[in-house]
């Protein structure tokens, strides 16, 4: 079972967005991979607890994790980080503003990587939110749907790294290919050494001498890519699910953003969604009501028969249980609901006004509750209990 993420890094739901990155460089420095060099346990929490930063660090991700835990976060409820699990490479490259700093350069040799790799290069490509229609039936059974996107796509002529070809690359004399730069400086408490990102190349390294014609130096291009999209089953309206790595590409080689899907639902015609129960109004005539039947009524993965005993009062509440909603992060599913209502005429012919007002006088129509009949504030008690 996945861990709570605010356990994870030792806070709690109120902690603020400096306290989230407090804890997570705690965490980090304890099992960071240059003080625990071998130790696979100590890598896997260090892992977890950028799966935690990752997650809580961003509003939009925070807000679903809070509302909706794991499964609202994950990719189709497979967990891990947006789209499917990072590298050391990765956490480096998507938190390096906590990694290249004082604290991590004095301990880490300035935030290098496990085994020696360079700062990556480029900048990190933005978040693109979808919005998702969804029909009631995919919403039940979860759906996967190929969408088309237009978005930045690396480029495949240069590769992602924006230049024109092999030999337009060199190493930045600046830093050397580090991507940060050293100072020294004396103070009164001795001599300080600080690292900071190197202003020539911005901190990737490397230097284009001569641009790609095809991205005109970018790494990325304007297209459209068809993506494959997987709904767990029991969304709701305004849940916002994420799929890493499907945004938009980075520049010049970077990471591409997430891809934001906000759920939409497609309203049905004769069913009506209440959390994870479904309600439908049933109207019956008033011989219907005082003989009983058996009627057809829609339910979300098609038809259903129910048996209207005789006597039926409106108001009266029948019950399809399991043939609700499934909950996103549960094995909890709502029902059915099927509120009967008797329906009045407001128009009738001079003959039926006549046996109307015959019927009247006979005392099994006048009105006589039953002591076991509930009342209304009852019935909605039952309806969402």
């Amino acid at each position: 079972m996945k861990r709570d993420y605010y356990d994870i890094l030792g806070i709690t739901k109120g902690s603020s967005v400096e306290d989230i990155k407090k804890a997570y460089r705690k965490t980090a420095m304890q099992y960071h991979p240059d003080r625990n060099p071998g130790d696979k346990a100590a890598e896997e929490k260090f892992k977890e607890a950028a799966q935690a930063y990752e997650i809580l660090s961003d509003s939009d991700k925070r807000a679903q994790y809070d509302r909706f835990g794991h499964a609202g976060v994950s990719n189709n409820g497979r967990g891990g980080f947006s789209g499917g699990g990072m590298n050391m490479d990765d956490i480096f490259s998507q938190f390096g503003d906590i990694f290249g700093d004082d604290i991590f350069g004095s301990f880490f040799g300035g935030g290098r990587r496990s085994g020696g790799a360079t700062r990556p290069r480029g900048t990190r490509g933005s978040n693109l939110r979808i919005k998702l229609k969804l029909y009631f039936a995919e919403i039940a059974q979860g759906v996967t749907k190929n969408i088309k996107v237009k978005k930045y796509a690396t480029c495949t002529t240069c590769g992602g790294n924006g230049a024109k070809d092999k030999g337009s690359m060199q190493t930045c004399n600046t830093c050397g290919g580090s991507g940060q730069v050293r100072k020294v400086s004396n103070t009164f408490l001795g001599q300080m050494q600080t690292v900071t990102t190197c202003p020539t190349c911005n901190g990737e390294g490397t230097m284009v001498t001569a641009k790609c014609s095809a991205c005109k130096g970018e790494g990325r291009v304007y297209s459209e890519e068809t993506v494959v999209i997987e709904i767990p089953a029991g969304v709701q309206e305004g849940m916002q699910l994420s799929v890493g790595g499907k945004g938009n590409a980075g520049e010049r080689g970077g990471p591409p953003g997430d891809l934001i899907r906000l759920i939409e639902e497609e309203h049905h015609e004769e069913l009506h969604r209440d959390g994870l129960n479904v309600a439908f109004e049933l109207y019956i005539s008033f011989t219907d009501a005082v003989f009983g039947l058996q009627v057809e009524v829609p339910t979300i993965d098609g038809k259903a028969k129910i048996k209207i005993p005789a006597g039926t009062q409106s108001g009266k509440i029948f019950r399809l249980k399991g043939k609700g909603f499934p909950a996103v992060n549960s094995y909890e599913k709502g029902d059915q609901l099927i509120h009967v209502n008797v329906w009045t005429p407001q128009h009738v012919s001079p003959e039926e006004k006549v046996m109307m007002e015959k019927l009247s006088q006979s005392p099994n129509l006048q009105p006589k509750p039953d002591k076991n009949e509930k009342s209304f504030f009852d019935k909605v008690r039952e309806m969402f209990s």
